[in-house]
């Protein structure tokens, strides 16, 4: 055989083995895909820099950002935080199929960079490039992976929704300036998101979902499904993070486990529970910052929630009970603060009916739903705080429940304002019904000054035009008492009398 035969052979074996590896090679791409082994494939819509950088390093990025992770660890111990910030883009830039990268550097950004400030506004930038991290390019890289999802949902059911951050109530007004453009005045314009006709509608419904990543037809399903919601709170948007999830991973059931679907139901029915208690913004010329009320059309959806997540998740159903019990309490008494009776004897009902061998008041062994009316209930709730034996205590908690009932009656919620001066009477009479109980007794409690006296009090007080309401508040106030003298802006207090029809706002107790 000539060495030209030779060489001829040898190259067409090569060109077959060639060929075989690269069969193989695909088979081998298809399986480590198939078991999430493969960190490095090439990045979809990435720029051409980063995807050649991500491509040309090959190993050496696992080795490089490990480097880059401790610089950014020592930059932030030393409160070098825009450094440190740098540092995460370039890691995250190395390693963007690795969630985990993702999910510590949002975090870290919304929760430990964001409270090393003590500016609000700082706080909210930091919260803000936290949620913008993950958002829009962690899903930009990652758009089926479930923990980021959950990860979003929670920033904004956690840090922005609930109060353990002293800057939540900035956070929750900026959220709502944002969103208001959006959803309008009163959080559920859809629509004109969904079915835009004006030139405006359709550049809303174009920046809602370019900038913030939020579909109008589905953020409408998750409404239709779970709210009605004010989509200018967080607690909605964490919601629809947490949906988007599911749906996501009913897609791609073979990347996801019972643990991440449970973890994304529970960012949805603890953010439900959250709406329900604060989530409804109240119109308040008065203040500067959002004010939140009970969004107490959520009320049967929170308690189907409960009931289904306890049927899904057996092994924390003695946990999650505790939390539904918790909010058939808070129902029950929240709606009687409203002076919605109806509903509130409905919910307590369902209360004794669903847990009738526990207790609802902390400092009464045998306050089982069974002894106990709905009044007692009520008056028992503010007693927890106050107890029922110190009549310093007891005169505080009536002038608190007058003093947030007058302010109702300033902004126009007239029905909260008759049902905390209900609860107040109640509390007040409940205390002198025990102090005549005790009166033959050696123990005898100080008896309370009188209600209307109490009443008087809080009523000069706040139509106080140096230490009181604003000159707006201390007129619709007196206006709606019918009062007859005006309070002007600027003048000393005078003595004003309720006119014979007006509400009864300084009657005594009978």
């Amino acid at each position: 055989m000539t060495p030209r035969v030779k060489k001829i052979i040898l190259l067409a074996l090569a060109v077959a083995l060639l060929f075989t590896c690269g069969q193989l090679q695909k088979s081998l791409n298809h399986d480590r895909a198939a078991l999430g082994l493969t960190i490095s494939e090439p990045l979809q819509d990435a720029p051409p820099l980063l995807a050649l950088t991500t491509q040309a390093l090959g190993g050496f990025r696992g080795l490089i950002s490990n480097f880059l992770w401790m610089r950014a660890n020592d930059l932030q111990i030393n409160d070098q935080f825009f450094e440190a910030a740098q540092l995460a883009n370039w890691i995250t830039d190395l390693e963007p199929h690795f969630t985990q990268v993702w999910v510590y550097e949002g975090w870290n950004m919304a929760y430990n960079i964001s409270v090393k400030f003590k500016d609000p506004a700082d706080r909210w930038r930091w919260v803000q490039n936290g949620i913008n991290l993950l958002r829009d390019r962690g899903l930009l890289y990652n758009p089926n992976d479930i923990l980021i999802y959950r990860e979003l949902g929670w920033f904004y059911q956690h840090k922005m929704g609930q109060n353990l951050d002293d800057a939540n109530l900035y956070y929750k007004t900026q959220w709502a300036q944002e969103m208001t453009p959006f959803f309008g005045p009163h959080g559920t314009n859809f629509d004109d998101l969904v079915n835009p006709q004006t030139a405006e509608q359709r550049t809303n419904a174009l920046v809602l979902r370019q900038k913030y990543k939020i579909d109008p037809a589905f953020a409408k399903q998750v409404n239709d499904q779970w709210g009605p919601l004010d989509w200018r709170l967080p607690e909605a948007h964490a919601i629809y993070w947490a949906a988007l999830g599911l749906k996501k991973a009913k897609e791609y059931p073979d990347k996801v486990t019972p643990t991440d679907l449970i973890t994304l139901r529970r960012v949805i029915y603890q953010s439900m529970l959250q709406s329900f208690n604060h989530g409804v913004v109240i119109d308040n010329p008065f203040v500067t910052r959002v004010q939140l009320g009970p969004n107490f059309a959520l009320a049967q959806k929170v308690n189907d929630a409960y009931e289904t997540e306890m049927k899904e998740d057996p092994n924390d159903a003695q946990h999650i009970s505790i939390a539904h019990r918790n909010f058939l309490s808070d129902a029950a008494y929240y709606m009687y603060e409203d002076n919605r009776i109806a509903d509130a004897q409905k919910w307590f009902n369902y209360l004794g009916k669903r847990y009738p061998d526990k207790n609802i008041l902390d400092n009464d062994p045998n306050s089982y739903p069974r002894n106990l009316t709905l009044d007692e209930f009520a008056v028992g709730r503010v007693q927890e705080d106050v107890g029922d034996t110190s009549q310093d205590a007891t005169t505080a908690a009536v002038e608190g429940l007058l003093i947030h009932a007058y302010e109702n009656l300033a902004i126009g919620q007239d029905d909260s304002y008759a049902g905390l001066r209900l609860l107040a009477r109640k509390v007040y009479e409940n205390y002198n019904a025990k102090q005549n109980k005790y009166s033959k007794q050696v123990d005898v409690r100080t008896p309370l000054p009188p209600f209307h006296a109490i009443n008087t009090n809080v009523l000069d007080h706040l139509l106080d035009p140096q230490q009181g309401l604003p000159y707006a508040a201390r007129a619709t106030i007196s206006s709606q008492l019918g009062m007859t003298n005006t309070v002007p802006p600027d003048a000393p207090r005078q003595t004003t009398a309720p006119a014979a029809n007006a509400p009864d706002a300084s009657a005594p107790a009978q």
